[in-house]
C-alpha cells in the first residue's frame, strides 16, 4: 500500500515514502498527506531535526504516480486538485520551522525533484541518479516551482535541465550546488544520522531564526515579511536557550537547549 510512514528516532523524525513498487513515486494521498505531517512534527517540541527519504535502496522518489489520477481524470477539477496537492507538499519543508533535510538514495526525478528543492539541504549517495523528465511528459512547472530551483542551482542550469529533460548524476548535482553532500551509498545513513545529529544538538531558535530569515531573503522584495524576520531574531536573545548557552560557553561545557 502506497503511504508516507513516520519513524522517530531520538530527537530525528524521518517521513518514508513508500511505495516501492513504483520506486517511490507519490499517489495523490501520499501528496496530501506529506503537510500534514511535517505540521504535526513541527509540533513536536521533541522534534528537532525532519529527513525525507525513500523506502529501500532503488530510489528516493521517482516522480508523481498518476496511474489512479489518470483513471479520475474527467472528473472536473481533478487536475487542479492534484496540482494544488503537489504544491502544498513542496512548501511544507519551507513553511516548517526545522531543519528539513533530503536524504537522496538511487532514483531522484519529476516530483521527486522538485520535493527534494523544497528542503532545506540536500544529502545524497554516490549512485543517486536525477532527472526533470517534464519536456518529455508534455507537462510544465509554474513560476514558483522553476523559481525554487533557480535559487539552488541558476537561471542558467534550470534551463539546462529543463530544457533537456536529460539525466546526471550525483557529482554533478553536487558541482551544480543542488545537493551539498555526497556520501558513499554504504555511508549514506551514518553520514545523515551523524550530520542531523550535529544540528539537533543546536538552538532550536535559532535555527527557526536562520530558516526564516533565508527564506525572507529568497523573496521578491515587496514580498518580504521582516517583521517576521526580525521577530524570530529577537525571540532568540529573549529565550532561556541564550542564557544557557552563554553560561555553558563560560562553564566550559555543552549547552542543553531546551527551545524556549
Amino acid at each position: 500500500m502506497p503511504e508516507v510512514l513516520v519513524r522517530r528516532e531520538g530527537a530525528v523524525a524521518t517521513l518514508v515514502f513508500s511505495n516501492p513498487a513504483k520506486r517511490n513515486a507519490l499517489d495523490f494521498d501520499m501528496w496530501r498527506a506529506i503537510p500534514r505531517l511535517v505540521e504535526e512534527l513541527d509540533r513536536d517540541p521533541e522534534v528537532r531535526v525532519i529527513v525525507y527519504t525513500g523506502e529501500g535502496e532503488r530510489a528516493f522518489v521517482a516522480g508523481a504516480d498518476i496511474s489512479r489520477f489518470e483513471a479520475n481524470r474527467a472528473v472536473p477539477g481533478a487536475t487542479e486538485r492534484f496540482n494544488e496537492a503537489v504544491e502544498s507538499a513542496y512548501l511544507a519543508a519551507g513553511a516548517c520551522s526545522k531543519p528539513v533535510i533530503a536524504k537522496i538514495r538511487g532514483v531522484c526525478m519529476g516530483g521527486g525533484l522538485g520535493l527534494a528543492a523544497g528542503c532545506d539541504l540536500r544529502i545524497a549517495s554516490d549512485d543517486a541518479v536525477f532527472r526533470m523528465p517534464a519536456a518529455r511528459l508534455g507537462l510544465s512547472y509554474g513560476y514558483r516551482g522553476l523559481k525554487r530551483f533557480i535559487d539552488l542551482i541558476g537561471a542558467a542550469n534550470s534551463a539546462d535541465i529543463f530544457f533537456s529533460a536529460r539525466r546526471f548524476g550525483a557529482a554533478e548535482a553536487l558541482a551544480l550546488g543542488f545537493v551539498q553532500r555526497v556520501a558513499p551509498a554504504a555511508d549514506l545513513d551514518r553520514e545523515v544520522a551523524a550530520y542531523c545529529a550535529l544540528l539537533a544538538e543546536n538552538a532550536p531558535l535559532t535555527l527557526a531564526a536562520a530558516k526564516r530569515c533565508i527564506a525572507e531573503a529568497l523573496k521578491d522584495p515587496a514580498d518580504r515579511d521582516m517583521a517576521r524576520a526580525e521577530a524570530a531574531h529577537r525571540a532568540c536573545f529573549a529565550s532561556e536557550d541564550y542564557l544557557e548557552g552563554s553560561r555553558a560557553f563560560m562553564e566550559k561545557r555543552a549547552p542543553e537547549f531546551k527551545g524556549r
